[in-house]
């Protein structure tokens, strides 16, 4: 079964289609966006997530480069260029974005015309669904028949191709997940794609994550990782931090998903780190859940040390997370 999630981002005629994921599953509205800049608005307000802004990414690169066909060449090229950058701002700790406009770019260079654009695009979709399949197949190969997994926020295709792998092996997987406050991707978007795949799943909030390791009922922690740094540093959602120390002091290990390490960030000094409106956190789905009184802080995403690191799942393989090199072996750099 294809879940809903999957394709959530889509290429049109009048512009980027984007499924409204700030109320999935509740409402199943779509968000028309006609220009780059409309895109970029719908990441930065989260109207998408986790893979979601990959995608919109690649199709706003076609939108704008739509606008930019009767200039010549240098000069579209150019413009194209700057809407780059601006769509790789709006979440700029994950470094997918920029992987996004790249493969576009690199297509419209290589021919010297503005409408490769959409050549870039549909490669971009191509390789991203390839090689999230291919980390999707290397999990699943870690996790042993009836395993039961914790998992933090929304991991998207890496999410999806990991049980459809672990489907095709014929093993069984029950899944405990995170509600991942303030936006509840875990609540709303994991939990209804788990149950969509006839996963046996069970809700848990952000709290008791450290209690069900301690339980002795997970058997592996598996996240995304919106970045890892070439010495091994995790960076994902806010919260995975604290569920590797705890799943390190339990025993379980804690397997996570990036398709590459990142060669441009050979430590974490090399990320920044989204810090979003702290008011964020004072309401959930739209409705205050504190006093307005009190003020909030809301750093996006934490970084987890290398030693709580069991394994860096990729396209290409397994990696303990003081042996990425291993992953670029044989590529001139």
């Amino acid at each position: 079964m294809q879940p809903v999630l999957a394709d959530s981002v889509r290429l049109t005629g009048d512009g980027v289609l984007i499924l409204d994921r700030r109320q999935f599953p509740f409402e199943r509205n779509w968000v028309l966006c006609r220009t780059a800049e409309d895109v970029a608005r719908a990441i930065v307000d989260m109207v998408t997530q986790s893979s979601g802004p990959y995608f919109a990414v690649l199709f706003a690169m076609v939108l704008k480069a739509r606008t930019l066909e009767a200039l010549p060449f240098e000069q579209a090229r150019a413009q194209l260029a700057q809407t780059a950058l601006m769509l790789e701002n709006t979440r700029r700790t994950n470094n997918a974005l920029r992987k996004a406009t790249k493969v576009v770019l690199d297509h419209v260079d290589a021919a010297r015309d503005i409408t490769h654009a959409l050549a870039g695009a549909e490669e971009g979709d191509r390789r991203y669904r390839a090689k999230s399949q291919a980390l999707g197949e290397h999990t699943a190969n870690l996790l042993p028949d009836n395993a039961t997994v914790l998992t933090h926020c929304w991991a998207d295709l890496y999410l999806t191709e990991t049980v459809r792998a672990a489907q095709n092996q014929h093993k069984t997987l029950r899944f405990f997940c995170t509600e991942t406050r303030p936006y509840l991707q875990g609540a709303r978007l994991t939990a209804e794609t788990l149950i969509e795949m006839g996963v046996d799943t069970t809700l848990i909030t952000d709290g008791m994550g450290a209690a069900v390791l301690q339980s002795g009922e997970v058997d592996a922690l598996v996240t995304a990782a919106d970045r890892v740094t070439m010495d091994g540093h995790v960076v994902n959602k806010v919260g995975t931090l604290g569920l590797a120390v705890a799943a390190h002091a339990f025993g379980v290990p804690f397997h996570a998903q990036v398709q590459a390490p990142d060669l441009q960030a050979p430590t974490t000094e090399y990320v920044e780190i989204e810090y979003r409106d702290g008011a964020e956190v004072l309401q959930v789905l739209g409705r205050p859940s504190a006093t307005p009184r009190v003020k909030g802080h809301y750093p996006a995403f934490d970084v987890t040390p290398p030693r709580f690191v069991t394994t860096v799942v990729t396209d290409r393989g397994v990696y303990s997370a003081g042996e990425l090199d291993k992953y670029y072996e044989g590529e001139q750099r």
